[in-house]
């Protein structure tokens, strides 16, 4: 069996994916709060940008920024383009069907579990396929019970992200949130890494990674670097633009504002009395005045 490295850096490239899955997350989450607060096609917009936020900085620039950690002694690794490409492609695609079905949904257990499910497949989809675009002399293996670990992992991580994503909006919580799911995204990639077993390209069995690709250097690099700076300008862009209870305001306000020109009166609503002993005989006192003014018998209140 050969030997490999994960951390042939240190802890820089775990620390880097982490801080990338958690910034993927925070971003996908507070896209999902607005979502709720949403309806139709603008609903649709926001879940498809958190499922873009989720799917390739939560996920795919994690795995792939953990892998140019991972190296073989005598050996230079390739990455064959489109199967790259493919698997950032599913990770999106699968969190957005996830979310969709959560976002569009009823909310309860089933809906939850079935759309976590789903997701987390997907990721693990995700993650082996990454793995299988390695090129390279040899051959790949992996620990069956290692392998439904990191399954199960990505299935109960997805889950959990759900959750979040359908009952949490508050910065802080989210930002708890999204440092969970980092860890959660971690601990699926390296229990998988683990699994993994490489071998001489003679050894029997297993898959053959011999083929040409690009070095992580020259492609993964600079697309990995791109998505990330995309990741922290839509996460300024997020910060700035109204939260959820400012949307709800402004389409109660729209609402007023429509049945106003229609004719109809709504409601605005409920709000704390203030605290004033005067407010009710002021009340009332506007009220007489109104009476009085209709009546034509408005005079001057005596001393």
């Amino acid at each position: 069996m050969l030997t490999a490295h994960n951390f042939s850096y240190g802890l820089v490239t775990p620390f880097l994916g982490y801080l990338m899955s958690c910034l993927g997350a925070f971003l996908g989450l507070r896209c999902t709060a607005r979502a709720r607060a949403a309806d139709g096609r603008e609903r649709l917009r926001w879940l498809l940008l958190a499922a873009l936020s989720i799917g390739t900085t939560g996920i795919w620039v994690m795995h792939f920024i953990a892998m140019l950690g991972y190296t073989i002694p005598g050996q230079v690794i390739h990455y064959n383009v489109l199967i790259t490409i493919a698997s950032m492609l599913i990770a999106v695609v699968v969190t957005g069907i996830g979310l969709l079905i959560v976002g569009f949904g009823r909310q309860n257990w089933r809906t939850l579990v079935v759309a976590g499910t789903f997701m987390g497949l997907g990721v693990a989809t995700m993650h082996y396929t990454g793995m299988a675009a390695m090129r390279l002399s040899g051959r790949m293996t992996y620990s069956p019970t290692l392998f439904i670990v990191s399954v199960v992992i990505a299935v109960v991580a997805s889950t959990v992200a759900l959750w979040f994503a359908t009952n949490l909006s508050g910065l802080r919580a989210t930002l708890v949130a999204a440092l969970i799911a980092g860890v959660a995204v971690s601990g699926m990639h390296y229990t998988g890494m683990a699994a993994l077993h490489m071998w001489p390209a003679g050894a029997g069995g297993g898959m053959n990674m011999a083929g040409g690709g690009a070095t992580a250097v020259g492609f993964l690099l600079p697309l990995l670097i791109g998505i990330s700076i995309l990741a922290f300008i839509m996460t300024a862009t997020i910060a700035l633009s109204p939260n959820s209870d400012e949307m709800r305001e402004d389409a109660e306000l729209l609402q007023r504002i429509a049945a106003a020109q229609n004719g109809a009166y709504v409601a605005p609503p409920p709000t704390a009395a203030p605290r004033s002993q005067h407010w009710p005989t002021q009340a009332v006192s506007r009220g007489t005045q109104a009476r009085r003014q209709g009546t034509g018998t408005d005079r001057p209140a005596s001393p």
